[in-house]
């Protein structure tokens, strides 16, 4: 009885963990522990009391383990898990990874309630977050009044700046879209609930759709049984816009205009300035994906095109009832009557307005004409998709989006000049803004391939046309032959050039890029470009396969060589006249976050980034050209990722001018779109920062400080590589004490996770790097190297250590760096990463694995002595109390996890499995067995698998941060 007591519940836990409010409007707890009861309830209805007292076991343990640190605790708790059946440690599993994912949703609701209640005080005052939240208004008050700016300059800036977000489906968007719609609507519930004026009967209600919609997700399978397709993937990420996006865009460009109001502007930002842009790599990125075919790019091209068609054609009609006027200007009038007197007949298959309208009700006419061409440009984007041909002529339908605005700017005008702007600037206004962001095709494809598959196409060119091979052939004598070729005017190849599968395959590429409307491509990046002749190659070949409008060619730059040497590859680029002539004065280039980390280590991959993109801006302006920076940066820290009004404000100055391109990947997509309140605040940090940083540049570092960046960044790289490339064993010891083996399993993006199938380090994509040393809690990738490089510079002249806090106080950038990674260490455990090492490691690498237990500690103290902090995360009071009520079931799981990867790894390793306790509500004998039916071809023991795959999705989930 006395433990029963004891464990009377969870919720009453949280509160002793989490005892004091940060602050008086803060309901998380209230939240979280609301959730929780209901799940527990659910636990007990569909498993039993058995079950359920096991779970509040497992998180007593592991909430005493977070309390004490006290080793003994996790192998109590070991003990307890490992003595499940296998049906009971699936249930188990699923419960704690469930109760995370309820976790991150009061938090989401935590936030969007503390938004409201500032607002409505309007004060920010309080708010030592200010820094990492952007509120336009706040920015637009803060030039105005703080930096004296005038209203006009700022106007000015904004109507030209240009935020470009890139979607791209990254293997770590672990969760499963039916799981993410489930998860709103919890979301939605638990807001209604807490509303000032809500009746009893409205509170049953939603305490029920609660329960039900808690319940639903429960009882879904987490675990993908298919790896998904890039088709898939690219319907994943268009979920979102017809679920947030889609309707953000306007909303958001709303409240631009009040918040431009407020300072005195009384314009709206014009419907077709170019504020907010959206692309995709969906489909388009080939690179290391043989899964994306040419094919795989017509279809999600369609299917792009579609989906626009579809959403404008659903607004329409609503369009047309509102303008319902008869007012109008002599040219829409005449318009009007000339579209009436050409449509005789009904049109039955329109539910609105299927008799013709009457000539009285002009805008009526000219918008019916609209939807007409609109219900023809989705049947046709449909039988093109669905057969590869239509009946539709393509007359019928909208092929540029200027002749679609055409018809809705004249009715725009036309309400102005008859004294209806305020009706102009409701719905039109919308409709205008939208059909300006996201034009006929939804997104821009962007086209991602390596340079060396552009080097096969023009070697077999070569070959065949008898000059020699071109891959033999030295930088100087590739651009001499690509130039001479680009300035004459004969084809290269007929039909008869001998073609390998991946010839073909970037030839096809090619053909289909000139097939398709231009606007359904934006850029194509060559990875691993290094030399002016990867650019040309691609100009070259798409002259050859006659792409009409040739799309703009960006070489990326990744690994920390390429970075260094990026500056001098673009200046002879420029050097070229041909090249220059073609650009017309601008150029985009890409940085890859990822590799560069993987490649030295964090510190040093920050720096050389910061580097590089102030050089190559230089290098940009020597020869006046515009020149955009694309950043390609993961959700981790490790891969560059982070807050994101931070992360720009901290880039160096002029790098973004009024232009920025930066790709969401993964369950960062989920994260900033998932809900109409977070896109609506994705949007508003982007615009917010990118203006500031354009209007307000961060401070240059003194050349004092740049000197001693240098010198930390040697003795860092130095640390990260004597240890990551140069010890003998460390990739046999990531092998064993990483579940990096096994993540392979997960299904969750449809490429591969190596770039070739054998090899070390160096193959391994960057994302399963990082990945494997999150799931274990020891973020190695990140830290690995700080600490060296601090206790260098503090050893060689103790004054050193002013000069950091001078910096960290001073130079947004280094402070962006210094803070993510105490974020890093906030969420790390030495104690867990042990516990795997203990049972996986073979006993000659413990004393490895101490070794760098120990520098881990060692950097985390150097961290907090460089940044000034006592502790971590007394700057961050949320963060710390959201990790602290997290901590107790990502435990639970890294336990869990470490103990099935040694039922996994090692046969002798044997269980005693206590009788089963879960019990369900069917009547079959043992139903946990269904549980372990839903993988069949497992070549673990029973359930094994399963349950490995929803440890790692559920601590993915805790941290937030995976891959």
């Amino acid at each position: 009885m006395a433990r029963l007591e004891k464990l009377n519940s969870i919720d009453a836990h949280l509160r002793l963990l989490a005892p004091k409010k940060v602050s008086e409007d803060d309901k998380l707890v209230e939240y979280d522990a609301l959730l929780l009861d209901r799940f527990m309830d659910i636990l007990q209805d569909l498993h039993g009391e058995d079950l359920k007292e096991t779970v509040q076991e497992c998180y007593e343990l592991a909430a005493e383990y977070g309390q004490t640190f006290d080793q003994k605790k996790l192998d109590e708790l070991g003990k307890v898990l490992i003595s499940l059946d296998a049906g009971d440690s699936i249930v188990l599993t699923k419960a704690f990874s469930h109760m995370l994912n309820l976790a991150n949703l009061a938090e989401e609701v935590q936030i969007a309630y503390r938004r409201r209640i500032k607002l409505k005080k309007g004060d920010f005052a309080d708010e030592n977050s200010a820094i990492t939240e952007s509120d336009i208004e706040e920015t637009l008050k803060r030039l105005v009044v703080d930096m004296k700016k005038s209203p006009t300059e700022v106007f000015d800036a904004l109507k030209s700046q240009t935020v470009d977000l890139v979607l791209t489906a990254h293997p770590t968007q672990s969760v499963r879209r039916s799981l993410l719609q489930k998860h709103a609507r919890i979301r939605n519930c638990l807001t209604q609930l807490n509303v000032k004026d809500i009746t009893p009967d409205d509170k049953q209600e939603l305490d029920e759709a609660l329960q039900r919609e808690i319940q639903a997700a429960f009882r879904t399978d987490e675990i993908r049984r298919t790896q998904p397709t890039p088709q898939d993937e690219m319907r994943a990420g268009m979920s979102y816009f017809h679920e947030t996006i889609w309707k953000g865009v306007p909303k958001f460009l709303r409240r631009v205009d009040t918040a431009l109001k407020n300072i005195g502007i009384d314009e709206r930002v014009p419907y077709n300035a170019p504020l907010i842009q959206f692309s995709s790599w969906m489909g388009g990125d080939r690179d290391g994906n043989p899964r994306v075919t040419p094919e795989v790019t017509r279809d999600v091209c369609l299917l792009a095109r579609l989906m626009a068609a579809n959403l404008y054609y659903s607004q329409i009609e609503d369009l047309m009832f509102e303008l319902s006027m008869w007012r109008c200007t002599e040219e829409v009038r005449q318009r009007s009557d000339l579209l009436h007197a050409s449509s005789k007949k009904d049109t039955k298959h329109y539910i609105e307005f299927w008799k013709q309208v009457p000539s009285s009700e002009p805008y009526r006419v000219i918008l019916g004409d609209v939807r007409d061409k609109l219900y023809n440009t989705r049947e046709r984007a449909r039988h093109l998709l669905s057969q590869g041909h239509s009946d539709i002529p393509e007359q019928a339908t909208y092929t540029n989006v200027e002749e679609f605005l055409e018809p809705l700017e004249l009715c725009y005008s036309s309400l102005c000049a008859c004294g209806d702007r305020p009706i102009a600037d409701g719905s039109l206004l919308d409709f205008l803004r939208q059909v300006s962001t996201f034009g006929l095709s939804l997104v821009r494809l962007d086209i991602r391939q390596e340079s060396d598959r552009h080097t096969d196409v023009l070697d077999a060119i070569t070959t065949h046309l008898g000059i020699g091979s071109y891959r033999e052939w030295s930088e100087e004598k590739r651009q001499e032959w690509l130039l001479s070729e680009l300035n004459g005017k004969r084809p290269l190849f007929g039909d008869d050039l001998p073609q390998t599968e991946e010839v073909k395959d970037v030839l096809d590429t090619f053909y289909v890029i000139s097939d398709l409307p231009a606007d359904n491509f934006g850029a194509y990046i060559i990875s691993m470009a290094t030399s002016p002749s990867d650019v040309l190659a691609v100009e070259l070949l798409q002259r050859e396969c006659r792409v009409k409008t040739p799309l703009r060619v960006v070489p990326l730059f990744e690994k920390l060589a390429d970075l260094e040497a990026a500056p001098a590859a673009l200046a002879r680029l420029f050097s070229i006249d041909w090249y220059r002539d073609r650009i017309d004065g601008k150029q985009e280039v890409m940085i890859g976050y990822s590799d560069s980390g993987k490649d030295a280590g964090r510190f040093s991959a920050a720096w050389q980034l910061y580097k590089a993109q102030a050089e190559l801006v230089k290098v940009a302006k020597e020869y006046g050209v515009k020149l955009t920076m694309f950043h390609g940066r993961g959700g981790t820290v490790g891969r560059g990722g982070g807050p994101t009004h931070l992360a720009i404000l901290s880039q160096p100055p002029d790098t973004i001018h009024g232009n920025l391109r930066v790709t969401v990947q993964g369950e960062v997509i989920e994260q900033s779109f998932g809900e109409e309140h977070l896109c609506f605040r994705t949007l508003q940090r982007f615009t917010a920062a990118t203006l500031e940083h354009g209007m307000h540049p961060p401070i240059s570092p003194k050349p004092e400080w740049a000197a001693l960046m240098d010198e930390m960044a040697v003795v860092a790289t130095e640390e990260y590589r004597s240890i990551v490339f140069q010890e003998p064993r460390f990739v046999e010891y990531f092998r064993l004490a990483t579940p990096e083996t096994e993540y392979g399993r997960m299904n969750i993006g449809s490429r591969p996770s190596k770039r070739k199938p054998s090899g070390g380090i160096e193959s391994l994509r960057a994302i399963p790097w990082i990945f494997a040393w999150t799931q274990t809690r020891f973020h190695l990738p990140v830290w690995l190297g700080f600490g060296a490089a601090f206790k260098h510079v503090i050893k060689k002249d103790v004054r050193n250590i002013h000069m950091l806090h001078e910096m960290y106080n001073e130079w947004p950038f280094f402070r962006v760096t210094i803070d993510l990674v105490e974020m890093v260490f906030a969420k790390g455990d030495p104690g867990i990463a042990a516990l795997y090492d203990k049972l996986l490691v073979s006993q000659d690498l413990w004393a490895f694995g101490e070794k760098l237990r120990g520098n881990y500690e060692e950097t985390k103290q150097l961290l907090l002595q460089a940044a000034g902090h006592k502790d971590l995360l007394e700057g961050d009071p949320y963060l710390k109390q959201r990790l602290c009520l997290r901590d107790a079931y990502i435990t639970t799981l890294n336990v869990c996890q470490a103990y099935t990867l040694k039922r996994i790894r090692d046969p002798d390793f044997h269980v005693t499995v206590r009788p089963h306790l879960s019990k369900e509500k069917t009547d079959s004998s043992n139903p946990a067995n269904e549980l372990v039916k839903l993988n069949p071809k497992s070549e673990y023991a029973p359930g094994l698998e399963d349950t490995l795959i929803l440890t790692m999705k559920g601590i993915a989930a805790g941290l937030q941060n995976t891959g």
